[in-house]
């Protein structure tokens, strides 16, 4: 059973930097497709950025762009989140995700694996 354990998380100024990192165990970690989805509160979970198993390519989602950069080192077994010029808006828990089929899957939000998240929090 692949488990997924995210870290990194924490209270952040607005116009701050945080990077959360997910760490991976129990699986094929290069054989999955990686991701980040965010919940904030009363609102609906929602994706944030993906990569493919073999890191050449990634996604993001509209309010990520230039902002956010995911990256993964199959070495580690970890995937990470860099979020920089951040705004009160970002503050929710992200959620570490793994697929086992693709990235396009996995940025529909049907990932095989999802981590407990770690929390997020941009104070204006």
């Amino acid at each position: 059973q692949v488990q997924l354990v995210e870290s990194g998380g924490g209270f952040i100024q607005t116009g701050g930097s945080v990077r959360l990192s997910c760490v991976a165990s129990g699986g094929a970690f290069a054989s999955y497709a990686m991701g980040w989805f965010r919940q904030a509160p009363g609102k609906e979970r929602e994706f944030v950025a993906s990569v493919t198993q073999n890191d050449d390519h990634a996604y993001y989602a509209y309010f990520g762009n230039e902002r956010f950069t995911i990256s993964r080192d199959n070495s580690k077994n970890t995937l990470y989140l860099q979020m920089n010029n951040l705004k009160p808006e970002d503050t929710a828990v992200y959620y570490c995700v793994g697929d086992s089929t693709n990235v396009e899957s996995l940025n529909q939000g049907s990932g095989d694996f999802w981590g407990m998240g770690t929390q997020v929090t941009v104070s204006s």
